[in-house]
């Protein structure tokens, strides 16, 4: 079975969270992006409380993609510091030789 990972992030707005996600899908770096509807996240910043709107994201894809991944999501990314979080992933073995081809660069 592929070694499925889930990277989880955050956007701060609808339209850059769908660009992400189409470029992602798109460069082969990632299966699947889900976009969650609007939450808010309250953290704290340089000394500071924050409380900001945001758009979870979850990117499906395997550990061989990782490193290419994160580097092209952080050149993306608006945030000085973006939420990066990799989640080991168990699948149906269907679904992870689906996620690992849709990301085998080709």
């Amino acid at each position: 079975m592929p070694d499925l990972i889930l990277i989880l992030t955050t956007m701060p707005d609808d339209d850059r969270a769908d660009a992400l996600a189409r470029t992602l899908v798109d460069e082969r770096l990632a299966a699947c992006v889900n976009v969650h509807g609007p939450t808010t996240s309250t953290y704290r910043w340089k000394g500071s409380v924050e409380r900001e709107a945001e758009r979870q994201v979850v990117i499906k894809t395997t550990r061989a993609r990782l490193g290419d991944l994160e580097v092209r999501l952080r050149s993306l990314h608006p945030y000085e510091l973006p939420e990066f979080v990799v989640l080991d992933g168990k699948a149906s073995n269907a679904y992870g030789v689906w996620v690992d081809g849709e990301v085998r660069p080709r």
